[in-house]
């Protein structure tokens, strides 16, 4: 489950740096005249290419993911399926050298996410540790209001929010590039594209990401610290655009003190129903409840040897 998590983390966090001013982009906003032309030009279809994309609301996705084998859940590993924004849902089986690493994991993993639940597909072997159920459920909204801890619910609802992971976000995120640029077109996945790259520092993804609107100066000020120490700085990505103005790839390159993370994801089919079903509640195991009741009986065997003491 680890494994998965860390997963889910580089997926939802470090590579999407989600962008909250989508909107101006849409509304048109240029950049000034005075920017190189390239510039200009490239801005402009990855604008076209964000109101397509954003309006599609799905697509079938297959991304691979290399972290530095130093780093939790460092290796190898790939994410094919279903990926769904506003809202956000997911159909993904995970696989890979960094997935199967841990002891005792599946050589791969199913994950369902609808209405803010997470469902991991444990596998038979999971299932005898769970009374014959293979599914995992993590309501993260669920526990976060359970904790009672405000600075617990804030922080997973951000996690919630930098689940809706789309595409159309990463573009946004891209038009901030002050250095955007077409290289031209190229053939990618057999289709003919427009390639093109940008870098945006740790700075411009905070200023960018709405998610943190609701944090304090004090709070976002700390937490861009944090992110800094990790040591990453900036983030290179690149994007190639087919001719109907929907990306076919997007990869996400990060230096960190450990090594380099790339992600490269491949999109195709937008705009297909993304039907995600929830497993069906008799083959699911509740993980917050379950550790729930763990806590309150170690609780109660405590208070039961205190008084036999």
């Amino acid at each position: 489950m680890g494994v998965s998590l860390a997963a889910v983390a580089v997926l939802a966090g470090a590579v999407g740096c989600q962008a909250g001013d989508g909107d101006k982009k849409a509304a048109g906003e240029s950049k000034p005249a005075t920017q190189h032309q390239s510039h200009a030009d490239a801005t402009q279809a990855l604008t076209a290419a964000y109101q397509k994309t954003a309006a599609a609301k799905s697509a079938k996705v297959r991304m691979t993911m290399s972290m530095p084998a130093s780093a939790p859940g460092g290796g190898d590993m790939e994410m094919t399926g279903v990926l769904g924004w506003d809202p956000t849902v997911m159909d993904m089986t995970m696989k890979g050298g960094a997935f199967g690493a841990a002891p005792g994991s599946p050589e791969q993993m199913r994950m369902v996410w609808q209405n803010n639940i997470m469902y991991m597909d444990m596998g038979a072997a999971g299932a005898k540790d769970m009374d014959g159920k293979r599914w995992m459920k993590l309501d993260l909204a669920a526990a976060a209001e359970a904790s009672g801890d405000k600075a617990v619910q804030q922080q997973m609802a951000q996690g919630l929010e930098n689940m809706n992971q789309d595409p159309a976000q990463q573009l946004a995120l891209l038009l901030d590039s002050p250095n955007l640029d077409h290289l031209g077109p190229v053939t990618e996945d057999g289709v003919r594209t427009e390639h093109y790259k940008g870098k945006v520092t740790l700075d411009e993804m905070v200023a960018s990401n709405k998610s943190l609107d609701t944090l304090s100066k004090q709070d976002r000020d700390r937490l861009l610290a944090d992110m800094k120490k990790s040591g990453i700085k900036a983030y290179d990505t690149e994007v190639w655009v087919d001719k109907d103005g929907y990306p076919v790839r997007m990869d996400v390159d990060m230096d960190t003190p450990e090594g380099a993370v790339k992600v490269s994801a491949h999109y195709s089919d937008y705009g297909a129903a993304a039907t995600v079903q929830a497993p069906p509640a008799d083959e699911t195991v509740d993980l917050f409840k379950m550790m729930k009741e763990l806590g309150e009986g170690m609780k109660d065997g405590a208070g039961a040897t205190a008084g036999t003491a």
